[in-house]
C-alpha cells in the first residue's frame, strides 16, 4: 500500500504574543486553523502559502523562514497530511476581500486562547506549530525554495 498524503502549507504569523488564525466550519463544527491548504498542481510551496494566507485571512503573506515539515495521520482511514509550515510577515491587508469557503473568519488570538474549552482545533498541529514557533525553530526557506507540486 502507497502513502499518499494531502500535500498543505500553512502559514504562522505573530503579531507580538498573538497569531493570525482562521476560524472555518468543517463538517458541521466551528474549528480554528492557521491560513492553510492544498499545493495546487504545478504551483511552488512559496507561492501556496502565499495564496492560501490571502484567500482565507485577506492579509498579504510573505514567508521568511521555513517552521518545519509535520505529518498527521487523521482519524478518517486513508487520510493524512504532510504539512510544510511556513513563518513569516503580513503586510497589506484588504478588509472587502471575500474570504474563501470555509473559512468564516480571520482572527489575532493568544496561544493560551487557542487552548480555551470552547476553541476546537483543527489538528494537533495547530498548536505544535506555534509551540516551534515560540521555541525559535526557523530554517532557510532554501530547504524547499525549489519544490513546486
Amino acid at each position: 500500500m502507497s502513502w499518499k498524503p494531502d500535500i498543505t502549507v500553512a502559514a504562522i504569523v505573530a503579531d507580538a504574543d498573538r497569531f493570525l488564525v482562521v476560524e472555518e466550519q468543517i463538517r458541521g463544527q466551528r474549528v480554528f486553523n492557521q491560513p492553510a491548504g492544498r499545493v495546487e498542481d504545478g504551483e511552488s510551496l512559496l507561492a501556496a502559502v502565499a495564496r492560501e494566507t490571502l484567500e482565507e485571512t485577506a492579509w498579504t503573506f510573505e514567508p521568511e523562514w521555513l517552521l518545519g515539515i509535520y505529518t498527521w495521520h487523521s482519524p478518517t482511514p486513508g487520510r493524512s497530511t504532510l504539512r510544510f509550515a511556513f513563518s513569516g510577515r503580513v503586510s497589506a491587508h484588504d478588509p472587502s476581500r471575500k474570504l474563501d469557503r470555509p473559512v468564516i473568519a480571520a482572527h489575532w488570538l493568544r496561544r493560551e486562547q487557542l487552548l480555551e474549552p470552547s476553541r476546537v482545533l483543527r489538528t494537533p498541529l495547530v498548536i505544535r506549530c506555534i509551540d516551534d514557533y515560540l521555541a525559535g525553530q526557523r530554517l532557510p526557506l532554501s530547504t524547499v525554495a525549489g519544490v513546486a507540486c
